[in-house]
């Protein structure tokens, strides 16, 4: 692939804006790091070029050396890393050793087919051991994993293998969710009829088989992955080389490709696992997320890899059959640690305490919430109901932070619907849009004043946009797009989004990228997304549709064009709402203002629109 820059240079006007990062802290990610194996030492702790930061500069490493080859050298070698649990009660489960020996025939499989270091794949899976074991394989031989989610489309799946440039895509025949099949190889091979970099096709056997393999480019995984040796060296890696390109919507059409490299990245998700999570010697970790999504990349794959934790997976939804499916898994499995999404809890809440009461969830310690704010109502359920009264830890992060930025801890004095605080060596603040600190209780911009290990190093290829998106509004500090309040106890509320940029049950979706999908429908000629309250996703979609001149409003054509947003993004971006309008508020300069619908939909005042065109 493109080399992602170590792009270090700025000029006098950057540097006077930004940050300095502390000695002290800089000492403690120092000495974090120490705790982990590298080749070579690092030279420089942190690089801070604003807006760029390299951490352990000239350290050499490769993060499966931390996530698994250093536990081989040890008792963890025969302890379970890794238990899966499929929709249809199959179960697999792997030691150190054996995570290990799959992780080298996958990357040996890699190499086979031609695959160097610097080469991307992408990763089309849904939550089934080979999604772990293709990426640990791709980072142990230097290859960049690009994961896509397996709830996308093929126009979507296209979109992302064709920025990332990948060489190969590894997907699966098809898999039940509840009781409806998905063929994702049927989606990965409309993606991949405009893929042109893409050269071979793995395909894992999970579902029905019954579908398509193009000759000398679709190999099937047992066939190629089986029959490989379980020894493969691990290739050293710069401590700033590439690890993945995880893409992320952003406020333009286009999905962002944030790009994370070994070294920093490695530091950052096992300190936060630990800190966090406080593992255990004989925790079994259950995070609900998907590794489609930075939640499955750092705290189901490597940050509790890293630290030698049991992680439990399991493939399907929390309430298939029944509500009760999570908590008979806890009880199950033992299950110590439970962490998920607020909008799973308040789905599971609307079916009672009942469910959670029928099974034994004594075995829980620690429950832990990602994704969104965690509403008090539904903290006090999950604390009473789920975690017999045990701490809650709800952690505020992004896609690009890579690690836990904000969360309380389980030590932390409990406030139900506060992120907590920020994380030792992590420089918070809320500021008004001048970048000045406002008082406490106020809302205000939630920005992060100085670098962090696990920062992203750059959008791929497109430096621009990097510095636009994080950098530009307020010069000097990383913009997260999210308002939020700090209390006197220095507890930070966060409130949602400044940006165009919805969250839904924990993703993300950009305005113009809906906006963009609905307008190829062939009645629309005018879009505007928004996002709105949902008592059970935290924002649902609302869309203002002005149509061509040859198509009225009807119940059939408002279906059609939900069934074509499915389509071209995924069914998890379904609109809540849809309005047929003649107009939509914008600028002279032609943009919508999406925050005035808003307000209309909220009810709300809609401020000044003195210099609105209509």
């Amino acid at each position: 692939m493109p080399s992602v820059k170590n792009n270090l240079e700025t000029n006098d006007a950057d540097l006077t804006k930004s940050s300095d990062i502390s000695s002290q802290t800089e000492k403690l990610w120092e000495n974090v790091a120490k705790e982990l194996d590298w080749h070579t030492p690092w030279h420089k702790v942190v690089d801070w070029h604003y807006p760029y930061a390299r951490w352990f500069v000239g350290g050499q490493c490769n993060i499966v050396a931390n996530a698994l080859d250093r536990h081989l050298l040890t008792e963890k070698a025969n302890s379970i890393a890794l238990i899966w649990e499929g929709q249809d009660g199959k179960m697999r489960s792997y030691s150190y050793q054996q995570l290990s020996d799959a992780v080298c025939r996958c990357a040996n499989a890699l190499k086979s087919l031609g695959l160097k270091k610097g080469d991307t794949v992408s990763i089309y899976l849904p939550r089934i051991p080979e999604q772990y074991i293709a990426m640990l394989a791709c980072a142990k031989i230097g290859l960049v994993h690009s994961v896509v989610f397996s709830g996308f489309s093929a126009g979507a799946l296209r979109d992302r293998v064709q920025d990332a440039q990948a060489s190969v895509l590894i997907t699966c025949d098809g898999y039940l969710y509840r009781d409806k099949y998905i063929p994702a190889k049927h989606h990965a091979d409309q993606a991949m009829t405009n893929t042109p970099t893409v050269k071979k096709c793995l395909v894992v056997r999970h579902g029905r088989e019954d579908m398509s393999m193009q000759k000398d480019r679709d190999i099937w995984w047992d066939e190629i992955v089986d029959k490989q040796s379980s020894e493969c060296k691990t290739e050293i890696m710069d401590a700033n080389d590439p690890l993945f390109i995880l893409y992320t919507s952003g406020s333009t059409g286009k999905p962002k490709g944030v790009v994370h490299g070994h070294g920093g990245y490695m530091v950052g998700v096992y300190y936060t696992s630990k800190m966090v999570f406080g593992f255990k010697s004989d925790d079994i970790y259950f995070c609900t997320a998907d590794a489609g999504w930075i939640t499955g990349h750092s705290y189901i794959v490597y940050g509790p890899l890293i630290n030698g934790t049991t992680v439990f997976v399991y493939e399907g939804p929390p309430d298939y059959p029944d509500p009760g499916k999570w908590w008979s898994l806890i009880e199950k499995h033992k299950v110590t640690i439970l962490y998920t999404a607020p909008t799973a809890i308040r789905a599971l809440m609307r079916h009672g305490e009942t469910w959670p009461q029928k099974y034994d969830l004594s075995s829980l310690r620690l429950l832990g919430s990602v994704g969104e704010p965690l509403n008090p109502a539904a903290w006090e359920w999950y604390h009473q109901n789920v975690g017999n009264n045990c701490p809650i830890v709800d952690t505020w992060w992004q896609t690009e932070t890579g690690m836990h930025m904000i969360s309380s801890l389980a030590t932390d004095l409990q406030k139900p619907g506060s992120a907590g605080k920020p994380i030792p060596g992590v420089t918070a603040e809320i500021v008004d849009d001048e970048g000045v600190s406002v008082p406490v209780d106020t809302q205000g911009n939630l920005v992060i004043q100085t670098p962090w290990p696990a920062m992203l190093l750059d959008i791929y290829q497109d430096s621009a946009r990097y510095r636009k998106a994080y950098w530009s509004k307020i010069p000097g500090v990383y913009v997260t797009g999210d308002s939020a309040i700090k209390d006197k106890d220095g507890y930070f509320w966060i409130i949602g989004r400044n940006d165009d940029v919805m969250n839904v049950s924990g993703h993300r979706f950009g305005s113009a990228e809906l906006e963009s999908a609905c307008v190829a429908h062939v009645s629309v000629a005018e879009a505007a997304a928004i996002g709105i309250p949902h008592d059970l996703t935290g924002e649902a979609i609302k869309l203002y549709i002005i149509l061509k001149n040859t198509h009225t409003p009807s119940d059939q054509l408002r279906d059609d064009i939900i069934q074509h947003i499915r389509i071209h993004i995924g069914t998890f971006a379904t609109p809540h709402e849809i309005a047929f309008v003649s107009q939509l508020p914008k600028t002279r300069s032609g943009k919508i203002m999406r925050r005035i619908l808003k307000a209309q939909s909220l009810g709300q005042p809609v401020g000044d629109v003195s210099t609105l065109e209509n």
